[in-house]
């Protein structure tokens, strides 16, 4: 993974050891840049810090689901470390991923500075100012209104990951992998805070549902991109709960727009009897609730359940990624579209 000594700076490098990467920028051909960090930074301070970071994200989670049907089950929020071998993963799948990213990034660039910049605020349902380019989106957000001066556009993303077992045939695994890597790494180039978290249920007895902590908002590190490629296939899923635990943290959030992305390969199914009509109840109630509270969800289907993804989530908020090449670059468009 080391350059070698007549390589140029925009080479791969990715430091023996993991705790000296502080910050990488892709370099002109996409390949990721990486520099190096104090060696101190991995110290016994620091140690305790990530101890105390996961401490107030399992008691926040507790706190989220204490009032809903899962207050029972017992959760626990897990920060994931990484090692060489998920680096040199995360270099294999995003050196063909970074081109195509950045192509995007530099085509939604402009579009942002002039609606940071605009007096008017675009993709609206009604407004005094008709929009013919946006017909073609065929969303009925056709129209821009005058912004109020304290008004800025602005958008915070949460990617949500299905890990359970079944995530592990067709290469759906990988295929989530990529697309994750694209929408974190589009997010860092438009400097849009994203929020990534992954989840599966009956672990063991006491661990009922297990959350993943992979990137987060209140504690952002260059290294989480690393941290990414521990997404694995494991277990059962409990959707709703997921969905509650992510979409409060986005409630929260100071952006104007709350987008939350779930990328899940079939329909909730999790011990005791959370399955069936009781599952899609509890993920619609949900959706509904934090809906009004101004987050948007969006699902994105990747395995044969589609069908029932769609009817749990709505027509209007499915995602059909079963094309698996093609879901990367398609997700982060359809992220673009929400700037």
């Amino acid at each position: 993974m080391k350059t070698s000594a007549d390589s140029d700076n925009s080479s791969a490098q990715v430091s023996d050891d993991p705790a000296q990467i502080e910050r990488s920028t892709p370099g002109e051909d996409g390949t990721p840049r990486y520099h190096q960090a104090n060696p101190e930074s991995a110290s016994e301070e620091a140690q305790q810090q990530e101890r105390d970071f996961r401490k107030k994200l399992n008691q926040a989670a507790r706190e989220v689901i204490s009032d809903s049907i899962h207050r029972k089950v017992k959760l626990i929020v897990h920060r994931p470390d990484y090692d060489q071998e998920n680096q040199q993963e995360y270099v294999r799948l995003s050196k063909e991923l970074m081109p195509i990213v950045q192509q995007l990034a530099r085509k939604t660039l402009p579009y942002l500075e002039h609606e940071v910049t605009s007096d008017f605020a675009r993709n609206r349902y009604y407004g005094s100012k008709f929009q013919a380019d946006s017909v073609a989106y065929k969303d009925y957000k056709y129209f821009a209104k005058k912004r109020p001066p304290t008004e800025s556009p602005s958008l915070v993303v949460g990617l949500r990951v299905d890990e359970s077992a079944s995530m592990s045939a067709f290469g759906r695994l990988e295929a989530a992998k990529r697309a994750v890597i694209a929408v974190y790494e589009f997010c860092q180039l438009c400097h849009i805070p994203v929020l990534i978290y992954g989840d599966t249920a009956d672990v063991s007895r006491l661990e009922q549902m297990s959350v993943f902590a992979y990137v987060d908002l209140d504690k952002t590190d260059a290294t989480d991109r690393f941290r990414l490629m521990r997404i694995q296939a494991r277990s059962n899923n409990r959707d709703g709960m997921a969905l509650r635990i992510m979409a409060e943290r986005l409630v929260v959030c100071p952006q104007q727009t709350k987008l939350l992305i779930s990328i899940s390969d079939g329909q909730p199914k999790a011990l005791d009897d959370y399955t069936g009509s009781h599952a899609v109840a509890d993920m619609q109630q949900t959706i509904q609730e934090y809906e009004r509270k101004g987050v948007t969800f969006l699902a994105a289907a990747i395995g044969q359940d589609k069908e029932v993804i769609s009817e749990i989530y709505g027509k209007e908020r499915f995602l059909d990624m079963t094309n698996l090449h093609e879901f990367p670059a398609k997700l982060v468009r359809m992220i673009a579209r929400y700037l």
